[in-house]
Order: structure tokens, then sequence, then C-alpha cells
């Protein structure tokens, strides 16, 4: 079943690429992306309310991805607070400015790196040791990556910088992804999410607030609302949803596996969609990076003697 959701995920934000990218003819990047989250924001707050009414006596549940039968505590609040401002405020600001410098090219291969980024991370912490046969898969995957997009890396100085925000805001996700793990074996993906959401949203509008009352919201085309709809609902709220529910089952390091997926995806609705040629190498990418994905899926898990702190 997470398998599955996975797939979804993948499928959402890689789509999600050219979707947000054609916005920009019309909109500023930051105004875009300060409408997105905050619609995203306002819907989980909704769904999570509406959720306190029906409480979960089961945890391992599928029930248990919308709901938590466990109270907030002090020390839960400040954790979404810090993770709202690694994950939300500051991945969404790098990520949305890279993409905006870079080429989907170059961003799907930098963001093809979380896998190894979270397992560096999380090793010295002893969250997750990581077995061979997954560092082997993140290794086979990273190649076909490279193999698909690589010869595609822009070396200009916009480019340059494009790329660099993108490696800052894959290190964002990474601290975003382990950091949760305590709040997620406690409480719901969902109420983990769309709280650190709404808290890192707040903190974003009011820097980006500028970008927002520049944009003339009236004169939108239905194409770049859709865009906005799109990117908010699945992107934000579906697939952020997937990948915490994800992160509770299987772990970090498994879960962002999946990322290298994505480009794959990207790469495909450019040939569907923009009429970008299929060449053998993208084939041959594509079977390498499904394989790494099968590699780490299958790996025994190696977690530490003593669990996460409850």
């Amino acid at each position: 079943m997470i398998d599955a959701l996975l797939v979804v995920m993948s499928l959402i934000w890689g789509a999600n690429y050219s979707i947000v990218k054609g916005a920009f003819d019309e909109i500023s990047p930051h105004g875009f992306n300060a409408a997105r989250m905050t619609i995203a924001s306002l819907g989980f707050l909704a769904t999570i309310g509406a959720l306190q009414l029906r409480p979960v006596q089961r945890q391992d549940s599928i029930a248990s991805i919308f709901q938590t039968p466990v109270k907030m505590t002090g020390r839960d609040w400040l954790e979404l607070a810090g993770l709202g401002i690694v994950g939300h405020f500051l991945y969404q600001f790098f990520f949305i400015g890279g993409l905006a410098l870079t080429s989907v090219a170059n961003s799907s291969l930098l963001l093809a790196a979380t896998p190894v980024v979270i397992a560096l991370f999380s090793a010295p912490f002893g969250q997750e040791r990581v077995s061979a046969r997954h560092w082997a898969g993140a290794a086979l995957s990273l190649a076909g990556i490279y193999i698909v997009v690589g010869q595609g890396v822009e070396l200009s100085a916009q480019g340059l910088k494009g790329d660099l925000l993108m490696v800052v805001a894959v290190c964002c996700w990474a601290v975003y992804t382990l950091g949760a793990r305590r709040l997620v074996s406690r409480h719901s993906p969902v109420g983990v999410t769309g709280l650190s959401m709404a808290m890192g949203t707040l903190v974003y509008v009011a820097v980006a607030w500028p970008h927002v009352l520049a944009v003339d919201w009236g004169r939108l085309s239905l194409r770049t609302w859709a865009a906005i709809l799109y990117s908010a609902i699945f992107a934000l709220g579906v697939a952020y949803t997937i990948w915490y529910a994800a992160v509770r089952q299987i772990g970090s390091a498994r879960t962002a596996v999946y990322s290298n997926v994505i480009p794959l995806v990207a790469m495909a609705t450019a040939v569907i969609f923009l009429g970008e040629p299929l060449r053998l190498r993208n084939v041959l990418g594509a079977a390498a990076v499904l394989i790494g994905v099968a590699l780490t899926r299958t790996a025994p898990a190696v977690r530490p003697a003593e669990p996460c702190e409850p």
C-alpha cells in the first residue's frame, strides 16, 4: 500500500516542476509560492479541525495517517515550530528560488541526492543506520539520474546560483524529514505536516509580502490559478502527507529513495506534453533508477538498538 502511495507522490511532484515553471510567466516565484502555501495550510488546518471530532483508537490503522489519539505537548509545539521554519519557510524559499533560476533537469538531478543527504545526516545521530544494499541502491539511482539529465547541466552564472539554492533546499528537506521522526511516531502525518506548514507559511508570507503585493491577482489567467491550486492541493497537501506516512512506516532513508523517481516523471511529462525526444540514455537511466529503488526497498532495515524517544 505505502509503495503505491509513494508512486503517486512521485507522479505528483514530477509533474509539479513543469506546472510551476509555466506559471512563472505570469506571476513571480515567491508570489506563486505564498499563494499555494496559504491555500495548502488553510486546507490542512480545516482537515485537522474536522478530524478532531473523530478520535482514532488504533494507532496502526490506516486512519491514523489522518488522526492521532495523543495530545500535543509543549515540546511537540516547539519542534513543530522548528520544522515549520526549516521544512516549509527555508526549504520553500530556496526551492522556488532555485527552480526559477535553473532548469528542471538541474533541479531534478540535485534533488535526486536527497536519499544520500538524509543517510549522511541520519547515520551520525543514530536515527537510522543504512545497509550496504541501501547505499548500492542509492548510488545506482543517482547514476541513473545522471544518465537521464546530467548532460543537460547548465554552467551559466544564473544557473549556478540556482543550483546552489537547490543544494541548500536539499539540506533543509533532509533536516525536515529527520527532525520530524519523533513527532510522526506520536502524531498523524496530516497533523505534523499541516501544523508545521501553517507555521512556516506565516513566516514565508511575511518575508514575501512585497512579492505578494506586486501581483495583479485579478489578471491572472485560469491556467495560472489552476497551477496554484494543483500545486497547493496535490504537491503540498496530498504528496506531503504521503511522504510522512511513508517515513513513519518504512523509515526516512527508504522513503527518500523514491525522490529519485521524480526526475523521470518530469522527463516523461516533458516528452508527452512538450514533445521533447526520448533517447536511449533516457531509457537506460530510468532502468537504473527503478532498480536502485527496488534494491533499497528490499534492503533489510538496520536501526539503532535504542528506539526514538516517544
